[in-house]
């Protein structure tokens, strides 16, 4: 955000709404410990889609031919057959970016997604496509 051209006042103000957040759950009528958000990105906010947004925007592919859809806090990266060889780079780029604007990858919800259609027709499973957020 600091990067973007605005105002003091709306810079001061973006500011302070992520500053001194916390977090807590209630579960089956038990409350957690609250816990400080560290994240840039506050999930559920009004300002957090658009927080991410921004965050995101200078995240980009570091392979001609790799593609990154960016939708509310998740990724999905694809990667045609022809660069299958990228994958790997292309996840140690993102985990650097994440690591960079405070995000991490939750490698729980890495999914490698092969089309069907692309494995009946060419015999080949080396299209992947991964989510994570």
């Amino acid at each position: 955000m600091g990067q973007l051209q605005m105002p003091d006042e709306v810079f001061n103000w973006i500011k302070a709404f992520f500053d001194g957040h916390s977090h807590c759950t209630l579960y089956s009528g038990e409350v957690s410990a609250y816990a400080d958000i560290q994240a840039s990105v506050i999930q559920g906010s009004g300002l957090g889609p658009v927080a991410y947004i921004v965050t995101a925007a200078d995240l980009r592919p570091k392979h001609h031919g790799n593609f990154l859809i960016k939708f509310a806090d998740d990724i999905y990266m694809i990667v045609l057959a022809e660069n299958s060889r990228t994958c790997i780079v292309e996840l140690a780029h993102i985990d650097d970016w994440a690591e960079k604007n405070n995000l991490w990858l939750n490698c729980a919800k890495m999914k490698e997604i092969i089309p069907s259609e692309w494995k009946e027709r060419t015999g080949s499973t080396t299209s992947t496509s991964l989510r994570w957020n």
